[in-house]
């Protein structure tokens, strides 16, 4: 478990309220602090104000793609630091492709398994903290 007295912020962004609460209880397990945003419409003002170690970025949200806030977020040099996971029911080899070249840290395909989403975490935190 990590320690208590260097939390780490995971910002879920999903507009699926039983995902929400599955990654929730993952994060929140590990130890980490979890924030939630519903849409894509407000997702890169909430990271910018929030200033998460991860985001879990759901591809398909209300108002603005994930790729497309995905896209935002790499061009602002402030945000460089803020790992990014994108997640999508669509999980095709050609979508993670995508994902990583627009500047996606790590990918994974839903429904996921939870001892690979909390692996997933895990890393991206690590590799923040580089």
């Amino acid at each position: 478990m990590p320690d208590r007295e260097c939390q780490h912020l995971v910002l879920v962004i999903e507009d699926e309220d039983n995902i929400a609460a599955a990654l929730e209880y993952v994060i929140e397990h590990g130890g980490y602090n979890y924030a939630r945003a519903v849409d894509g419409v407000h997702a890169v003002e909430t990271i910018r104000t929030m200033r998460p170690t991860v985001v879990l970025l759901d591809v398909m949200l209300p108002g603005r793609s994930g790729f497309d806030v995905c896209r935002e977020v790499r061009k602002d040099k402030l945000l460089n630091g803020v790992r990014i996971v994108m997640m999508t029911a669509r999980g095709s080899a050609q979508e993670q492709a995508y994902s990583i070249k627009i500047g996606a840290d790590a990918f994974l395909p839903k429904p996921f398994e939870l001892g690979r989403l909390r692996d997933t975490i895990r890393q991206q935190i690590a590799l923040a903290s580089i």
